[in-house]
C-alpha cells in the first residue's frame, strides 16, 4: 500500500494541511499558535498527501520537536508514520540537532506505543496540560482515559 510513498518538505500553505493537523490536535487555539512554525514533511502516495510531520525548534540548537504528526486513518498501520519519523531524523541530523522531542497525551496509548517503537523514551510528565484554559474540552476521553496529562519523550538523532 505504501510502495510508491515518498516524503518531501512541504512548501505550500499550511492551512491546506489543517485537516491533517486537526487529526493530532484537539485545541483549535493551540493549533493556531503553532501551525505556521517550523518545517513540515509530507508523505505522498498516488499524488495524495496522506500524512505529515511538523518539526520545530525548541530554543536549544541541539534539539528539535515533533510538534504535530498525523497519518490519514485509512493509511495507518502501513509504515507511513515510521517513514515520516525517519525523514525527520534525517533532516535533523543534517543540522546540529542531536535530540528529537515529542509530546503526546498520557491517555493516548496508541501514540505512546508508536513513539516507543520508533526509539523514543519517556522523559517527563506534564500534569494537567490539557485543560479548557488551553482550549481542550473538559471530559475528553482517549481510549477510555480522560485527557489530562502530557508525556514528553525523546530520542537521539
Amino acid at each position: 500500500m505504501t510502495d510508491n510513498l515518498h516524503v518531501d518538505l512541504f512548501d505550500g500553505a499550511r492551512q491546506d494541511l489543517r485537516p491533517l493537523f486537526e487529526l493530532a490536535e484537539d485545541s483549535a487555539t493551540e493549533l493556531d499558535s503553532y501551525i505556521e512554525t517550523g518545517r513540515v514533511l509530507v508523505a505522498v502516495a498516488d499524488g495524495e498527501i496522506i500524512g505529515h510531520l511538523q518539526l520545530t525548534g525548541t530554543g536549544d540548537p541541539g534539539q528539535a520537536e515533533v510538534k504535530n504528526m498525523a497519518v490519514r486513518e485509512a493509511r495507518q498501520g502501513h509504515g507511513v508514520g515510521r517513514r515520516l519519523i525517519q525523514a525527520a531524523v534525517d533532516l535533523a541530523a543534517a543540522g546540529s540537532v542531536t535530540t528529537i522531542l515529542v509530546a503526546t497525551a498520557a491517555a493516548d496509548i496508541g501514540n505512546l506505543r508508536f513513539y516507543q517503537r520508533q526509539g523514543f523514551r519517556m522523559r517527563s510528565i506534564e500534569r494537567d496540560a490539557f485543560t479548557p484554559a488551553t482550549g481542550y474540552p473538559a471530559g475528553l476521553l482517549i481510549d477510555g482515559i480522560e485527557l489530562r496529562d502530557r508525556v514528553w519523550l525523546d530520542r537521539a538523532v
